[in-house]
């Protein structure tokens, strides 16, 4: 599933073709991709608003539309497994994987493509409302030393099932916890209230550090899904210290890099770079 880079990849590519652009239509082949709408009030909602801005909520795709000078509500794109975003000439044949389509005042079409059909494109009036169970932006400047201190210490759970729980940090998935638990020499297992002070701000700073170098590179392509709107992959994947490396040698340490199962995902360390915790 694409994570935070890949998310906000896909964002900044498609919003110079999409910001200003006013909605002409839309085309709906996979109803549920509307996640409860019908495809008639979806179309009624999107028609003749204006795209203002094209932005990203944890693993969302935030597309703010307003008529005139009012806000008109968002459009709000989960990629899931296999969920492409391309902008393209609105005729254009993109194949029978196609599930929603807008069309834009300028002769193009944002294509919302999903092989698997798990991604969505919804529609709202409050996306705060959305989003108002997500924890903090882990790049935001809420994300300080002093409340991540402070959040893991006052919860008493595993640092990899914390570092997933969206309700604690938005965006971050299984790829970026494991390079960024690796890199701060923490064990998946270790309890997040027995991280000392200054291991806990290692820890952030090195989930800043993959996310944005991962960003820098246009997110990780280690399956056949993910591509930018442009149709590349992304070259983070040729980084990686832990993550799907298990049986090789630790680019740190030297030592075979194991797969352990945590929380029912497969999660990748060194047991030497990151020592079990003791109990």
């Amino acid at each position: 599933m694409p994570e935070l880079p890949e998310v906000e990849t896909v964002a900044r590519l498609v919003r110079p073709g999409l910001v200003g652009r006013r909605i002409t239509g839309a085309g709906v082949a996979w109803e549920r991709s509307l996640g409860g709408m019908d495809a008639r009030t979806f179309r009624r909602r999107v028609r003749g608003a204006t795209i203002e801005r094209v932005g990203r909520r944890a693993k969302w795709i935030v597309i703010d539309l307003k008529e005139g000078e009012s806000a008109r509500g968002h459009l709000l794109c989960h990629l899931r497994m296999s969920g492409r975003l391309h902008v393209e000439p609105t005729g254009t044949d993109m194949g029978r994987h196609e599930r929603v389509r807008i069309d834009l005042d300028d002769g193009k079409s944002l294509f919302f493509l999903d092989v698997r059909k798990f991604g969505r494109m919804v529609f709202t009036d409050d996306a705060a409302e959305s989003f108002a169970g997500l924890g903090p932006e882990p790049l935001s400047d809420e994300f300080s030393s002093a409340w991540f201190r402070s959040a893991l210490k006052s919860r008493k759970r595993r640092l990899k099932p914390l570092l997933l729980d969206q309700t604690f940090l938005a965006g971050l998935g299984n790829i970026y916890v494991d390079e960024a638990l690796h890199a701060s020499g923490l064990h998946p297992l270790r309890r997040s209230d027995r991280v000392p002070g200054q291991k806990a701000d290692q820890l952030r700073e090195e989930i800043r550090s993959v996310l944005e170098e991962a960003i820098l590179r246009e997110g990780s392509s280690f399956d056949t899904f993910y591509r930018t709107p442009e149709g590349q992959p992304g070259s983070y994947q040729d980084q990686f210290l832990v993550y799907g490396r298990d049986g090789k040698p630790c680019r740190t340490c030297g030592r075979t890099l194991k797969k352990i199962v945590v929380a029912q995902r497969g999660t990748h360390l060194c047991t030497r770079c990151q020592p079990a915790p003791r109990g």
